[in-house]
């Protein structure tokens, strides 16, 4: 697969239009409503989102601007921001320093550093870009409307323009008194993440990001991983990401653990009929390369290294181990690869998923990697079954 050009980009003006590389930026849209909060609250049961992403900005935004109505009736969540005032009288702690320093107590006034509730936080404040980010992209026009003025209650509210700290958000925690923000803010990061650059024309000229790569990546991974949480948990599967394997050392010295590399799974799933264990490693990269006497062959180390994740934990008691599968899945453009073996009694998958498909497609892709291959018996079955059908038959006088 072709990664993205390292052309300057331009944002698009409509929704759904534009190109990045070669993948249409409504199926980018649908990656990232997979690989969202808002797709494991919410699952699969709204399927018209994954059908239609190019309506994907108009269900966000009334889905934004609902919860934002909702929040706004129960009050928003406050915060505590620290205050720095000169005052008639002590509030808080006294600076010294700064009271000696420009003699306030001369004019009756001492210098306090104090805690106050306010409406402006951090997460208030995302919540705020966010609905002026989707209101520049909905389609209806009474929608662009309904978001920006809820946007202006959250003005007139207290809450500031001043762009929130992406880092201090992301490390904040949900308590019981604010667990209803965990939605509200799950549309609202999905909400500003739709702002994607294009290639085609548009009013904004954006540089090319210098990580763009790395971010197509993460979001690759996070999308399939959110995928198999929001479809596939519902119905009994068990779905982890980001699960950390163990070696199976013996006799070793005491420098080793240092420099061991360590195993870490993208995505590990339990399929509960036939059971099964499917361990799946995402590659943001072709699926094939140029091989040294061959025209393409798969790549060597990400063979290994599924191969490693699999071996490395047979005999350590669990029996979905023993037999556990592997699956290599590559985004592709245009290209259709579903190749597999059987290794040590390991079933091995190398599969592509085409990011210019529909959504439908990309859907039924995801599911069909994750099925148990048909027996080449029941293959050879079918097709003697088909063969010996007087319908069919080409000896049959109809």
């Amino acid at each position: 697969m072709t990664g993205i050009p390292s052309t300057s980009t331009r944002t698009t003006r409509g929704p759904g239009t534009g190109y990045v590389g070669r993948i249409p930026v409504r199926n980018l849209w649908l990656l990232l409503l997979y690989a969202s909060d808002l797709f494991r609250e919410t699952g699969s049961s709204d399927v018209s989102r994954e059908e239609n992403p190019d309506r994907l900005p108009d269900l966000l935004g009334e889905i934004l601007a609902h919860a934002v109505e909702q929040r706004l009736r129960r009050q928003l969540s406050l915060g505590y921001r620290e205050r720095r005032l000169d005052l008639h009288r002590v509030r808080g702690r006294v600076d010294l320093l700064r009271t000696e320093r420009h003699k306030l107590l001369d004019r009756s006034l001492v210098a306090c550093r104090f805690d106050e509730l306010t409406m402006d936080t951090q997460r208030n404040r995302f919540v705020l870009a966010a609905l002026s980010s989707v209101a520049c992209r909905v389609r209806d026009r009474r929608l662009a409307h309904r978001c920006r003025e809820v946007a202006g209650r959250l003005r007139r509210l207290g809450v500031s323009t001043v762009p929130p700290d992406a880092r201090q958000l992301g490390s904040g925690q949900f308590g019981r008194h604010d667990a209803h923000d965990r939605y509200m803010l799950a549309a609202a990061k999905l909400a500003l993440d739709l702002a994607l650059p294009a290639e085609s024309a548009g009013v904004h000229a954006l540089p090319r990001p210098n990580r763009e790569e790395e971010w197509a990546r993460r979001v690759f991974e996070k999308a399939v991983g959110g995928f198999y949480r929001g479809v596939l948990a519902p119905r009994g599967w068990r779905v982890r990401t980001g699960r950390r394997l163990n070696w199976p050392c013996e006799e070793a010295t005491p420098g080793i653990e240092r420099i061991l590399p360590t195993m870490k799974t993208d995505i590990v799933i339990d399929r509960p009929s036939p059971r099964a264990r499917i361990v799946i490693d995402t590659k943001f990269t072709s699926i094939t390369e140029k091989g040294y006497r061959r025209d393409e062959t798969l790549k060597r180390d990400h063979v290994f290294q599924i191969y490693a994740y699999l071996r490395s934990q047979v005999g350590l008691g669990r029996t979905l181990d023993d037999r556990a599968e592997g699956l290599l899945l590559y985004p592709s453009v245009g290209t259709d690869v579903d190749e597999r073996v059987r290794i040590q009694d390991h079933r091995i998958r190398f599969a592509t998923v085409d990011l210019t498909a529909s959504p439908t497609a990309i859907r039924r892709r995801l599911l069909k990697v994750t099925e148990p291959p048909i027996p080449e018996s029941s293959i050879r079955g079918t097709e003697s079954a088909r063969s010996s059908d007087p319908i069919e038959s080409p000896t049959n006088p109809l």
